[in-house]
């Protein structure tokens, strides 16, 4: 008998998107919290504000307002919950398939991996930070510094802001 999987935290996905921001996959506290980057010490809802991607500094459970910033969310593992060097899920074809299915139909501008480890996971190679030669479709492609707390040793928040002047910069 199959088990239906179903996804830990919902795509906040739509068309005219500037940017989509992809995580691994939804942490614990933003499982039990039903709600992205939600750890009390995750620099997420902070960086956003701080670039000027978003005018405020929205709370997690205002994730859902990010659309009207032209910003949506998913994980690269919708199924899994933890952190990125905990034991996930294995990333499989399809879950590629399904990010990359999902940048194909809803064509934002960007798409930024919010960590080095989804970054390499998607693309399945050694990446560094920053804006990758590989398009989805049109949509550029970008590698962020992780905003977790328990990734502060390898924090950038400079290329944040290179990410954000990019993202100005395109319109």
């Amino acid at each position: 008998m199959a088990v239906a999987v179903t996804d830990v935290l919902s795509d906040l996905l739509q068309h005219s998107l500037r940017i989509v921001l992809c995580g691994t996959a939804a942490g614990t506290t933003s499982a039990a919290e039903r709600a992205y980057y939600a750890h009390r010490q995750n620099k997420f809802w902070t960086i956003l504000h701080e670039t000027k991607l978003t005018p405020e500094r929205l709370q997690p459970q205002q994730y859902r307002d990010l659309l009207q910033h032209g910003i949506g969310l998913t994980d690269l593992v919708k199924a899994g919950v933890g952190m990125d060097r905990a034991t996930l899920p294995k990333l499989t074809a399809a879950d590629r398939s399904r990010l990359s299915g999902a940048i194909t139909t809803f064509r934002p501008r960007f798409l930024a991996f919010t960590s080095k480890t989804a970054g390499q996971k998607f693309f399945d190679s050694k990446r560094d930070y920053g804006e990758q030669r590989e398009l989805i479709g049109e949509t550029r492609v970008w590698i962020l510094p992780s905003t977790s707390g328990a990734a502060n040793g390898s924090w950038r928040p400079e290329i944040w802001h290179q990410f954000a002047n990019e993202v100005r910069a395109a319109g």
